[in-house]
């Protein structure tokens, strides 16, 4: 009975969010990115298994939703609209790279199934709120070490969610450099995460 609360608790906030979002307000939506982003990206990653291309896919699909999200009625849960965007911008990624995308969706029923367990995995404790916390100021640290052609290009990509040609229009520079520059970035970036994200795994390893 609990979780079946909790459950109607979440659906209510989300669409609250999305009402305010729809009245102007943008920060609500940066609340709905990071209640959402891993696990949007992790069933990005059914469908697209390069780390890299997942992280540009759900990027896209957040940018997607938030220009159609004056369309969304509250007919479905939030999620689930999300979750079909997320699935249509994945095969849309597939087919745009001469890649042929699965046969059969991940369909709704089975997406909520495995976002119980990645709920489960990431339940807020204070101990998770402190890694965050730490993994943000990692980030903001590394970002802020960047030379200063990849800090802006991946503030650009990340932050401000521009494509590759716009990015590259902006730069003065070909589209290829643009990519080579937001990889370096986040090649550098995960190298400043990857103790904390071993530290955080350990306890796992060891229960294996």
């Amino acid at each position: 009975m609990a979780e079946v609360v909790d459950t109607q608790q979440g659906q209510d906030l989300d669409q609250e969010l999305v009402r305010r979002v729809q009245r102007g307000d943008s920060a609500a939506f940066d609340l709905l990115v990071r209640k959402y982003q891993h696990r949007i990206a992790a069933l990005i990653g059914r469908y697209i298994a390069d780390w890299s291309e997942c992280q540009d896919v759900a990027q896209d699909t957040f940018i997607r939703a938030y220009r159609a999200i004056g369309n969304f009625r509250g007919d479905a849960q939030f999620y689930t609209w999300l979750h079909r965007i997320a699935v249509n911008t994945a095969k849309n990624h597939l087919v745009a790279h001469k890649r042929r995308p699965p046969t059969e969706d991940i369909d709704v029923s089975d997406a909520e199934q495995f976002d119980s367990g990645i709920r489960l995995r990431d339940t807020d404790t204070p101990d998770r709120e402190l890694a965050r916390q730490q993994m943000e100021q990692v980030v903001m640290r590394a970002v802020d070490a960047l030379p200063e052609e990849l800090r802006t290009a991946i503030t650009l990509r990340e932050v401000e969610g521009m494509s590759y040609d716009e990015i590259a229009q902006r730069m003065d520079c070909p589209i290829g450099t643009v990519r080579s520059r937001i990889f370096r970035a986040r090649e550098a970036i995960d190298a400043e995460l990857r103790p904390l994200m071993d530290v955080e795994t350990r306890p796992e390893r060891a229960a294996r």
